[in-house]
């Protein structure tokens, strides 16, 4: 099967420092492997409402949330470019990682089932230093382990004014082979 990257960008600014790292990383992938960008800012998804444990309705679905879902099950690798913020993932980024419940309870779907095997990354820019980003990471690493993904690890850079990740030498020497590592199953820090 022939890759094809998706690329979630879940910044509100677009061009900024995590994007620009992402996009210096992917100019690395060979010619072959399909790319899609897609803005989460641009493609907004309402709040995650959890009926697992009171009605049976289903929630109307939201044309962004087909657009995302089949986006990402059409995905061989997925991409989760997002800064950090308040030591986290942001808010639109989230909100796309509470969509998957309910792709979980979609019929006929069968996304986790769907999602096994494929391959989980992150691109982070951030103000600070690298170890504070410790949340991000677990939250990427935790659902790809939930999933029964592989987990490709999450690059970061730095950077806090427009393009100033551009400056920062070490993360772009890693954007150079970021995506050419082999991505090991994701596993819980309990190693189930």
């Amino acid at each position: 099967m022939s890759r094809r990257f998706l690329f979630l960008l879940g910044s509100s600014r677009p061009d900024g420092n995590t994007e620009l790292l992402a996009r210096r990383a992917a100019e690395q992938l060979p010619e072959d492997v399909e790319q899609r960008w897609i803005s989460l800012a641009e493609h907004p998804l309402p709040d995650f409402e959890d009926r697992r444990h009171g009605t049976d309705a289903a929630q109307a679905e939201h044309e962004n949330s087909v657009l995302l879902r089949e986006a990402t099950l059409a995905a061989t690798d997925l991409v989760i470019a997002s800064p950090l913020y308040w030591y986290s993932v942001t808010t639109p980024t989230k909100r796309y990682l509470d969509h998957w419940s309910a792709w979980l309870r979609t019929p006929g779907v069968d996304f986790r089932a769907a999602m096994a095997g494929r391959t989980l990354w992150g691109v982070t820019a951030l103000a600070t230093e690298a170890v504070v980003a410790g949340p991000l990471i677990g939250t990427l690493n935790h659902s790809a382990a939930y999933m029964g993904m592989r987990f490709g690890g999450v690059l970061l850079g730095n950077g806090s004014k427009p393009g100033d990740v551009l400056n920062d030498s070490e993360a772009l020497a890693r954007a150079k082979t970021f995506f050419a590592q082999e991505a090991p199953l994701a596993r819980f820090p309990s190693g189930e």
